[in-house]
């Protein structure tokens, strides 16, 4: 039998190859030549790249024996995940490898701030003798928040509590056992941000997320007080940054991420308060080979039916196909899940009942708890790394399967305790020919609303007029609604409200919303696909 062929569209290290073993043949090409590129596809059975070669709709039509596509690195923007989802095809990334590298060039830029290491450098290269000019700051005893306690925010905490800072943090999805494992105060983000020495921002890039530091939040921080972003472009607005930086509020800056890559004409770059490196985060020798091997070991597992770790699409291993379904609906429901939760989750119980409790349901776990974190926690999350994201944050797990299921064909529950003692769950199920993914239950309420990719979720005391409120309300704001689904117990006792929305509400609708029905929740979710 011939052996499997493994393409590396781009320069990998050695101990990538090595890694592969020799149970393929191995092909190179150049990613970015396109013609070549395509014509080496047709008998590719896994593709290796970095950043530059778009494994994109076309060139996975190419590919008609692609079983992986194996992405060196963290990010994915190069690759069409959809598409390769619809031909079966698993993508893989490597999570993991740059953490270090991460955490480390973030210390190195909260330094380079203290002590003006960057312009002192410039300044006495031209030969400009300037100590004064250039007197810094200890870190000794300073407060230095972390917005995001991920891994990379436990790294950074790890390292600078060296230099004998206190470290504060906000992650809303973190326990106060677990960060005082660390050594960490959790605070709320403005407690962190008029507390704060040094800030450092390592939260996923969302629609809840982007822009999250803007006028408001940097006027609440020190006049002394310096920002840092390593994680991802867009989480502190570019404009207002700019004129926190030139009108004195705050000190300065050191970013490695922009809004748009690399950051042509950006007035950010001219200021003399302002730190900048090239998208670094995963820029070192250490970060690059860990992650060709980490991906060339999931081509191995991927390439002969085993699970893998880092798929970010499917599990794989061996799934039965009537199980595969659930999948994408377990992870969407874990998305509700933590949409829903108003405090830490300390625990999350996994129910499968009905048909599936006949199969080995397993995967429904890890899916659950993949979506779970996919929002809430900066790097990213895969079927493996999920339990450890858990186990982590003191989130205990457990999957229960039951084969009686009164009302549905088979349904996916996810229920929960929170730190704050309160409650939570949402049900699923895939109904019809179509096998259409819905919500069923929502902390008891009985609702059957397909998914979308915004949803609204109001509780509320039951009264006539609240549909026509916020009807209206929407409406005015020029937000249509698709779907609507009320749910109740009793007349005039609190009544559930599921919303669909075709495009996200603008920022202060819900919160005014929520006044004018003395809603008790107002929650929008923003379902991330797959």
């Amino acid at each position: 039998m011939s052996k499997p062929v493994v393409l590396i569209a781009e320069e990998l290290s050695p101990a990538t190859v090595d890694a592969l073993g020799p149970d393929f043949e191995v092909r190179s090409v150049d990613g970015t030549d396109r013609p070549a590129l395509l014509a080496a596809l047709a008998e590719a059975n896994a593709i290796l790249v970095r950043s530059a070669t778009k494994v994109d709709a076309e060139a996975i039509a190419a590919a008609p024996v692609l079983k992986v596509v194996a992405r060196a690195g963290v990010g994915l923007d190069n690759v069409d995940i959809k598409a390769a989802t619809t031909a079966g095809v698993m993508v893989v990334n490597a999570p993991t490898s740059n953490i270090i590298s991460a955490a480390e060039l973030t210390v190195g830029h909260i330094l380079s701030l203290a002590r003006h290491i960057p312009a002192a450098h410039a300044a006495l290269a031209q030969g400009q003798w300037k100590r004064s000019a250039y007197t810094g700051t200890e870190l000794y005893e300073k407060t230095v928040g972390i917005i995001g306690l991920g891994r990379i925010g436990a790294l950074i905490t790890a390292r600078l509590q060296a230099f004998g800072v206190n470290v504060i943090a906000y992650d809303p999805y973190v326990t106060s056992a677990r960060a005082q494992q660390l050594g960490v105060t959790l605070v709320t983000l403005d407690e962190l941000l008029e507390q704060s020495d040094f800030i450092t921002i390592h939260m996923p890039k969302t629609p809840e997320t982007t822009g999250m530091i803007s006028d408001e939040q940097l006027a609440k921080m020190k006049s002394t007080a310096y920002i840092v972003n390593v994680a991802r472009g867009g989480l502190i607005d570019e404009d207002a940054l700019h004129r926190a930086l030139t009108g004195g509020v705050i000190a300065g800056a050191g970013l490695d991420v922009f809004v748009s890559e690399p950051p042509k004409d950006s007035p950010l770059l001219a200021l003399p308060n302002v730190i900048v490196t090239p998208h670094l985060g995963a820029s070192t020798d250490e970060a690059q080979e860990k992650a060709g091997v980490s991906v060339a070991k999931s081509v191995r597992l991927a390439l002969s039916g085993e699970l893998v770790p880092d798929a970010v699409n499917v599990a794989g291993g061996i799934i039965d196909p009537y199980v595969r379904p659930g999948i994408p609906l377990i992870e969407k429901l874990g998305q509700v899940f933590s949409g829903l939760a108003s405090s830490p989750v300390t625990s999350i119980d996994v129910v499968v009942k009905g048909e599936l409790a006949d199969y080995d349901v397993s995967v429904l776990k890890l899916a659950a708890l993949k979506g779970v974190f996919t929002n809430v926690v900066s790097e990213s999350v895969s079927y493996v790394n999920a339990p450890l994201l858990a186990e982590q944050r003191g989130v205990t797990v457990r999957l229960i399967t039951d084969p009686v299921s009164e009302e549905y064909r088979n349904v996916i529950t996810l229920s929960g305790a929170l730190s704050d003692g309160s409650q939570i769950s949402v049900s699923g199920t895939l109904t019809g020919t179509k096998q259409i993914e819905k919500i069923v239950e929502i902390n008891g309420y009985d609702v059957e609303v397909p998914f979308a990719k915004h949803l609204v979720v109001m509780l509320y005391t039951d009264r006539p007029g609240i549909v026509a409120v916020y009807g209206k309300e929407f409406g005015e704001a020029g937000v249509n609604i698709a779907g609507m689904q009320i749910a109740r117990h009793e007349a005039g006792g609190a009544a559930l409200s599921v919303l669909t929305i075709d495009s996200p509400a603008p920022e202060g609708l819900l919160d005014a919303l929520a006044k004018a029905i003395e809603a008790d929740v107002m929650q929008e979710i923003d379902i991330t696909e797959s």
